[in-house]
């Protein structure tokens, strides 16, 4: 089957979208090399760091991070059995706790981010700066658009 005609700029936009989805697989990997040392995963990292950035509740971590509030409230959860994050009040929410590091969760995310810190000077030196933040840049614009133009959804026929 022929694939469909698609304009220059419909083209560059799919290699984009697939080098991006390409991507996450290693920087996944990466995560979870650099946060094992620790006895956490990449996902528990970036809830470790969603909770550190502010109190926030499982849903305000779920959109922050764009996941599903489901799986972050299972990690969360661990995260919180395991005496990393501790659940308060929210004074604007009855039901929906905040999440807060313990000392134990901000120890954990500290030395990650020591080890994140060691790889991420080596991996920007071969890159350059002014080019990631080219990049980074366009990722944002790109993450924008895209919450304005969504894929259509498939229709029930």
């Amino acid at each position: 089957m022929k694939d469909p005609d698609r304009t220059p700029v419909g083209d560059a936009f799919a290699e984009f979208a697939i080098s991006v989805l390409r991507l996450a697989g290693p920087l996944t990997q990466a995560g979870d090399a650099l946060a094992k040392p620790s006895g956490q995963t990449s996902a528990r990292w970036q809830v470790l760091a969603a909770a550190n950035h502010a109190p926030m509740s499982v849903a305000d971590a779920a959109r922050a991070l764009g996941l599903a509030r489901q799986g972050v409230q299972r990690i969360a959860d661990l995260l919180e059995a395991e005496g990393l994050i501790a659940y308060r009040d929210n004074p604007t929410h009855q039901r929906a706790k905040l999440m807060v590091l313990t000392a134990a969760g901000e120890t954990a995310l500290h030395d990650i981010k020591e080890r994140q810190a060691a790889w991420a000077d080596g991996l920007g030196g071969a890159l350059g700066e002014r080019r990631l933040r080219q990049a980074s840049a366009l990722i944002a614009e790109v993450i924008e658009v895209l919450k304005e133009r969504p894929a259509p959804e498939p229709s029930e026929d």
